[in-house]
C-alpha cells in the first residue's frame, strides 16, 4: 500500500493523517493507491494558489474530466484513459466528469453525468452520488446538469479553469466549459502555472506509486529478453510485454507505443507507429532496442533495454553498448539538485563522443568536436524529460526557462535546473541513422572528425539506447528501474531463457 510521508514538499505524517482511507487497487497483488494521494495533490495546489497575490481569495478551481469518445464516425467506444491534470487532482477514472476546488477551504466537489437508465441495461450498475463520494473521498457529489446552480451557491470571486501550452505536444489543454459558465467572472491564465508546477514535484505516495510502474515494467522487459528468439516477430515481443504487465501489474494501459526495433530498426526513435508496426522479423545478429513502458492509474513508466538477439554480444555492439552505459552511468553519479539538464545532455555527448575515438570510429579532440556539434549526429535526440501522469509530463519550460537552439538541446524536453521531487527519464544512446551520418559526411566541420573506413562497418548497426526512470533527491538520486544492465547481466539472464525449446507464440503440433 502507498503509505503518506514526507519528502521535500512538507507531506508530514501528521498533516495528511485527516485525509480519508478510501483506495483503489485492481485487486491480486496490484497496488493500492489511497485517495489520500489526490487530497495531498488538491491540499497542495489551493496552497500554492493562496500564495499567489493575483489570485482572488475566494477562487474556485474547476476541472473537466475527459470524455468517452467513440472511434471515427462509429458506436464502437475507444478504452478510455482519464485527462492527466483532471486524474492529478481526483483520481476518477469515469469519463464525463467534472471536478471544483474552493481555494480558500479546500473544499472538493465533483460532477458526475446523470445517467439515463438505459444505462442499467448495456453497462452495468448507475450508481448513486454517495457511491462516487466515498469513492473518491470528496467533500460533495452533484451532477454535471447542476454545476452552474451548485457553483453559484459558492459565491466565488472568480472561476479559475484550466488554459496553457504543454511544451512538449505544443497542443493547448482543454478548458472547462459548461451550460451556464457565462454567468461567472473567469480566469483561464492563473492556474495554468502553478498546476503544472505542483506536477512536476512528486509526493511520497506518487512516488511509491511510480515504483510501482517501473517495477512491473522492469520485470516485463526481464521476460521479454528471455523470450526473444531469433525468426521471431518484433510485435510477438510488443505482446508479451503487454500481456505481463497486465496479468501481473493491472496495466490496461501503456504509456505510449511500444518501440520494438531490431536491426537497422533500433536506429528508428519512434519506430512502432502505424506505418512501421513492430512487423520486422528478427534476424541473427541484430541488436533489438525495446522502449516499453507500462502504467498504473494513469502514473507511467519509460524504460528502454537493448540486447542482441541471439544473447550474445559481439565486439562491436558490446563497444557501442558499454559506450551508452558509461554515458548513463556518468549522468546519474552526477544528478543532485541544482544541477542544470542541458549540463547532463553535455556530459552524456562528451563520454559518448570520448567513446567513439576509443572505438575508433572518431578520430581528433573531442573539445573541437563539442563545438561543431558531433555529438548529436550520434544521439539526435534530448537526454530525457519529466515523467509522472504523462511519459513526458508536462512543467518542462516553465516562463523563464528557454529552448536552447542548439541541435541535439534543441530536442530536450526541459532545460531546468533539477529540483528534489523531480522524476526524470536518462536516455543516452548511439544510433547509425543514414540519413544523419550522410549529412555528417557532407559538412567538412564534422567529417574531419569521423574514419569513413572504420564507420562503414557500423552502417546497418541500428542503435543502443538505455532508459531508465530516476526520482532527484536531496543528495543525488533514486534509481526506480530494475533491469539487466551489464553486458554480463544481460548475457546471463538471456541465457535463463535459451534453455527452453518452447517459444512464445509457439503453437501446439497438429495430430491426424
Amino acid at each position: 500500500m502507498v503509505e503518506p510521508g514526507g519528502s521535500g514538499q512538507d507531506c508530514r505524517r501528521e498533516r495528511i493523517s485527516r485525509f480519508p482511507k478510501t483506495s483503489f487497487s485492481l485487486g491480486n497483488e496490484t497496488l493500492r493507491v489511497p485517495m489520500a494521494l489526490f487530497a495531498l495533490n488538491r491540499q497542495r495546489l489551493c496552497e500554492k494558489l493562496r500564495k499567489n497575490a493575483a489570485v482572488p481569495k475566494k477562487s474556485v478551481v474547476v476541472l473537466q474530466g475527459g470524455d468517452q469518445v467513440q472511434r471515427y464516425c462509429t458506436d464502437t467506444d475507444i478504452v478510455f484513459r482519464q485527462e492527466s491534470y483532471f486524474h492529478w487532482t481526483f483520481g476518477v477514472t469515469e469519463p464525463d466528469c467534472y471536478g471544483a476546488v474552493n481555494v480558500a477551504t479546500g473544499k472538493s466537489l465533483l460532477f458526475v453525468p446523470k445517467l439515463p437508465e438505459s444505462y442499467a441495461v448495456w453497462m452495468g450498475i448507475i450508481h448513486s452520488r454517495d457511491h462516487f463520494k466515498t469513492k473518491y473521498a470528496v467533500d460533495e457529489v452533484h451532477f454535471t446538469s447542476n454545476m452552474a446552480e451548485v457553483l453559484k451557491s459558492l459565491n466565488p470571486d472568480v472561476l479559475l479553469t484550466l488554459r496553457g501550452l504543454n511544451t512538449d505536444s505544443g497542443h493547448t489543454t482543454r478548458e472547462a466549459s459548461f451550460d451556464g459558465i457565462s454567468q461567472f467572472n473567469v480566469n483561464n491564465t492563473l492556474l495554468h502555472p502553478e498546476i503544472a508546477e505542483c506536477r512536476v514535484l512528486k509526493t511520497d505516495m506518487e512516488l511509491e506509486l511510480l515504483r510501482y510502474t517501473n517495477r512491473i515494467s522492469s520485470e516485463a522487459h526481464k521476460e521479454v529478453m528471455k523470450a526473444v528468439r531469433v525468426e521471431m516477430k518484433e510485435y510477438e515481443l510488443e505482446s508479451l510485454f503487454q500481456h505481463y504487465c497486465y496479468t501481473r501489474g493491472g496495466m490496461r494501459h501503456t504509456s505510449y507505443t511500444c518501440i520494438c526495433g531490431s536491426g537497422t530498426n533500433s536506429s528508428v526513435l519512434h519506430y512502432g507507429h502505424a506505418g512501421a508496426p513492430n512487423d520486422k522479423t528478427i534476424k541473427n545478429g541484430d541488436m533489438c532496442l525495446f522502449d516499453m513502458g507500462g502504467e498504473y492509474y494513469c502514473y507511467g513508466s519509460d524504460i528502454t533495454c537493448s540486447f542482441p538477439a541471439n544473447g550474445r554480444f559481439t565486439l562491436d555492439q558490446r563497444n557501442i553498448y558499454q559506450a551508452v552505459l558509461k554515458a548513463s552511468r556518468a549522468v546519474m553519479s552526477a544528478i543532485r539538485p541544482g544541477v542544470s539538464w542541458p549540463d547532463m545532455h553535455r556530459l552524456a555527448e562528451r563520454v559518448q563522443l570520448e567513446e567513439l575515438v576509443r572505438i575508433g570510429i572518431l578520430q581528433g579532440q573531442v573539445d573541437e568536436m563539442m563545438k561543431v556539434f558531433l555529438g548529436a549526429v550520434f544521439m539526435p535526440h534530448g537526454l530525457g524529460h519529466l515523467l509522472g501522469c504523462d511519459v513526458h509530463d508536462v512543467g518542462g519550460y516553465p516562463e523563464g526557462v528557454e529552448r536552447i537552439d542548439e541541435p541535439g538541446l534543441r530536442s530536450l524536453r526541459t532545460a531546468r535546473n533539477l529540483l528534489a521531487g523531480m522524476v526524470l527519464t536518462i536516455e543516452p544512446g548511439i544510433y547509425f541513422i543514414d540519413h544523419v551520418l550522410d549529412q555528417a559526411l557532407a559538412d567538412p566541420a564534422q567529417a574531419c572528425f569521423i574514419n569513413a573506413e572504420v564507420l562503414a562497418r557500423f552502417r546497418r548497426f541500428g542503435g543502443v539506447r538505455i532508459e531508465d526512470n530516476v526520482v532527484v533527491t536531496p543528495t543525488g538520486m533514486e534509481l526506480l528501474t530494475c533491469v539487466p544492465r551489464t553486458v554480463e547481466e544481460i548475457e546471463a539472464l538471456m541465457a535463463e531463457g535459451s534453455g527452453s525449446t518452447k517459444q512464445f507464440g509457439q503453437q501446439p503440433s497438429q495430430t491426424a
